[in-house]
């Protein structure tokens, strides 16, 4: 199953060149998994990974990047009658209505609950998901990445700060090969 998910992340979403990331970062390696997590056959491969990972019956995600993965691992631990929601998380509050950061079926407060990444370099897209869970009274320990750019143990080190575990499905070196 992982093989299959490496193989198809090196075709649709592992690419060589020159990259400003959204961290600001220059990379020649770039990773973009949403051609793979928005494909049926890679999002089910994403999601059944990812799903091993998750110790709660709550996932949540900043979007846009987690938004398939949240979806995913909720619809693919209903079939393997583990039933984990899934929230996703607001880059800006709403602009109308309740004008909320978050959204899903809300679990009480001091729910634990699982954060989904697509693509870990820094540890800052997760981060602001985790305050802004925790800002709404849940509890947040793990994060889970499909993939880890690697970035010299940055995000490893912001996740330990923040009072997280970091869980990374694929690493960039199993996309990348002899190229890291």
């Amino acid at each position: 199953m992982k093989k299959e998910l490496v193989e198809l992340l090196k075709k649709h979403s592992y690419k060589e060149g020159n990259f400003t990331l959204s961290s600001g970062k220059r990379s020649k390696h770039y990773v973009n998994c949403k051609p793979v997590t928005l494909s049926g056959r890679g999002l089910t491969l994403s999601s059944l990974l990812m799903l091993k990972e998750v110790d709660t019956q709550v996932v949540a995600g900043l979007t846009l990047g987690a938004d398939p993965l949240v979806s995913g691992v909720s619809l693919v631990s209903a079939l393997d009658s583990r039933m984990v929601n899934g929230l996703i998380v607001r880059k800006e509050a709403k602009g109308h209505g309740t004008k909320a950061w978050i959204e899903g079926l809300l679990p009480p407060e001091g729910t634990k609950i699982t954060v989904l990444e697509d693509v870990i370099t820094t540890g800052e897209s997760a981060i602001i998901a985790v305050k802004r869970l925790r800002d709404a009274g849940y509890v947040v320990e793990r994060v889970v990445a499909l993939v880890d750019r690697q970035t010299n143990d940055e995000a490893n080190t912001a996740m330990k700060l923040a009072g997280l575990e970091l869980i990374s499905i694929v690493q960039l070196a199993e996309l990348a090969g002899e190229f890291l």
